[in-house]
């Protein structure tokens, strides 16, 4: 009896997860002059990036390594101010890299 329940249960958890899978449709239409509109859209915007644009990622992360040297260095002296330097560049990139949402194209 023991076995038949744990199997239902896990017959039933797996049935829940699966549900949201079938749920998930999209539209097969395409409309060829609205997908070459957001590639000429995509490529003049590839083409006139800003250097912020650019550079986005590495300047966020060396702005975190600046920022954390500053304070390391009121803090602790030289020792410090390398100490904060590694500190603030690597939870810098760990947002620029894993936490900021990068949904958006331009980014």
């Amino acid at each position: 009896m023991k076995k038949f329940i744990a199997a239902l249960v896990c017959f039933i958890a797996l049935t829940v997860t699966a549900l949201p899978v079938d749920a998930q449709t999209r539209s097969r239409r395409s409309n060829s002059a609205t997908a070459q509109q957001r590639y000429d859209d995509r490529y003049r915007y590839e083409r006139d990036r800003s250097v912020w644009d650019k550079h986005r990622n590495k300047i966020t992360t060396a702005g975190g390594a600046a920022g954390g040297a500053i304070l390391g260095g009121m803090m602790g002296g030289k020792k410090g101010a390398i100490i904060g330097a590694i500190a603030g560049g690597g939870g810098a990139a760990l947002y620029t890299y894993k936490i900021r949402k990068k949904d958006d194209w331009r980014r």
